[in-house]
């Protein structure tokens, strides 16, 4: 028993001595990561020129209205603001773990007048109590220290450290997310006002078409069956621009709540110049994983549940707190500060827990429990960051295919409409070739629109997969003209986008 006893004296001034820390120390899990994307020819890898930096990614596009947008959502989005006052909170709570590394002193005065009673309890019974009238001037410096014997307080700091770096990256990704939202509203929105255009004017052939018909039916060349087909077609046309309109408001309304305005005092000018993606560099998984803020979220919080392991572990050590003071105390206020005043302590106050029933155990468990969630958390966002980027590289490929054939597709179905027309004003054919080559136009136009949004969105997507921006901050860097710069410092030859 001496021998353990010994050993244990022993170990513990090692571990004071040395300044060791009760828990484990924290190492990032392996995660399994593929060396590269799994990609379509003819799309080829790309490297990015900065791994690290969000930036501007929506300045792109090249397109002021969103710029502008943008700007406005990044200074009035009330779901930012909450993000930034988290941080500011995080930030505030490891100012104050950081705070017990250091002693604690506090200063304290009094002054009073006091008379003491000639029957308190005697002393000494040799020496009677008199009755006394006196004044006490005092004055005390006290301090505190904890010897932090286990690491209890370095562990602390180590977790709001951590989560202090974790705000930091949640408000990177809210930042993401919003903008990325809001450049998905815009774009649906205009990929909408295409679609809208392709349908007026749709409407417009469709009524040109009717009057014809008209005239020959009143000059008894036709039927009223070919006036009725194209009053049919021309009446489910009109339904579907009431049904645009409405999609519409919605994306406005999107994009009001936003950039933080009320929907009713927003509106968006109807814009049909024609949209084009920018060419992404997608680079290689590992680099997407240093750039998305949720990754790097996800692991500062696994760090931060790593310390905790090591708080709850150092209640099983003693707690141990240097008590120093002094000060100066006298009955007349001119002799305060004399020698005779003076007056001092040291003091040292130790605690150890003998039994509680295992509630430190169970504290260290669930310290356990918690970091062991949080890696699963992290591998889960891993996992999700590749599968939503090689979403993004293969789901962008197919839709720039689709989009050069569905523009393909276009110039048919206008060839098959004007060939329909002309075969039914020479009577080679019945009126319903004419309809159906006019819907199945109308059909293809509005895949276009469509295709060439979901392009767009596509876009959007994958630089929200990969992490923001891929250029460094000086690519970013206003001209001599006071314009900002958006092309990256070296030229990119392999890219998502560039066929």
């Amino acid at each position: 028993m001496r021998l353990s006893r010994t050993r244990l004296a022993a170990c513990a001034a090692a571990i004071a001595l040395a300044g060791c820390a009760v828990g484990p120390d924290y190492r990032k899990p392996e995660v399994d990561i593929p060396v590269s994307w799994k990609l379509d020819a003819p799309w080829q890898q790309g490297a990015p020129a900065d791994a690290s930096d969000k930036g501007p990614w929506w300045q792109r596009f090249g397109d002021p209205k969103l710029d502008a947008l943008e700007a406005k959502a990044l200074e009035n989005n009330a779901t930012l603001d909450l993000a930034i006052a988290r941080l500011t909170q995080a930030r505030a709570s490891l100012s104050g773990s950081e705070a017990a590394l250091y002693p604690q002193l506090g200063l304290g005065t009094r002054a009073s007048r006091l008379k003491i009673s000639a029957n308190r309890p005697l002393t000494n019974y040799a020496v009677p109590n008199q009755q006394t009238v006196q004044n006490d001037f005092g004055l005390l410096l006290n301090a505190s220290y904890e010897v932090d014997f286990a690491g209890r307080v370095r562990r602390s700091v180590e977790a709001a450290t951590d989560s202090a770096a974790q705000s930091a990256a949640d408000l990177e990704n809210t930042r993401l997310l919003i903008t990325a939202d809001l450049a998905n509203a815009y774009f649906s929105l205009r990929s909408t006002d295409v679609e809208l255009d392709v349908v007026t004017r749709s409407i417009g052939l469709q009524r040109r078409a009717l009057q014809f018909v008209t005239d020959r039916h009143d000059l008894g060349a036709v039927s009223g069956l070919d006036v009725a087909q194209q009053q049919a077609l021309l009446d489910n046309t009109l339904t579907q621009i009431d049904l645009l309109k409405k999609q519409r408001a919605q994306f406005e309304h999107a994009i009001a709540t936003l950039i933080g305005t009320p929907a009713p005092q927003f509106g968006l000018a109807v814009d049909l110049t024609p949209l084009k993606p920018p060419p992404i560099p997608i680079g290689v998984p590992s680099e997407a994983l240093e750039r998305r803020p949720d990754v790097a979220s996800a692991e500062r919080a696994m760090a931060a549940a790593n310390a905790q392991i090591g708080v709850a572990k150092a209640a099983f050590y003693p707690s141990v707190m240097l008590l120093p003071s002094g000060g100066v105390d006298s009955s007349v206020l001119s002799s305060l500060f004399d020698a005779r005043s003076v007056l001092w302590s040291i003091g040292v106050s130790a605690t150890q827990t003998v039994f509680d029933g295992g509630r430190i155990r169970a504290n260290v468990d669930f310290a356990s429990a918690g970091y062991e969630a949080s890696v699963a958390t992290y591998r889960r966002t891993v996992l999700n960051a590749m599968q939503e980027a090689e979403d993004g590289i293969t789901g962008l490929a197919a839709l720039d295919h689709a989009t050069a054939q569905s523009a393909v597709a276009t110039a048919s179905a206008r060839r098959v409409l004007d060939m329909s027309v002309s075969r039914y004003e020479g009577g080679a054919s019945i009126y319903l070739d004419v309809i159906t080559a006019q819907q199945a136009l109308l059909n293809v136009e509005r895949q276009t629109a469509q295709l060439q949004g979901q392009l767009m969105l596509g876009s959007v997507f994958l630089v929200k997969a990969l992490g923001g921006d891929w250029c460094g901050v000086e690519a970013r860097a206003p001209n001599t003209a006071g314009e900002l710069k958006t092309g990256c410092p070296a030229p990119l030859r392999q890219v998502v986008g560039t066929r």
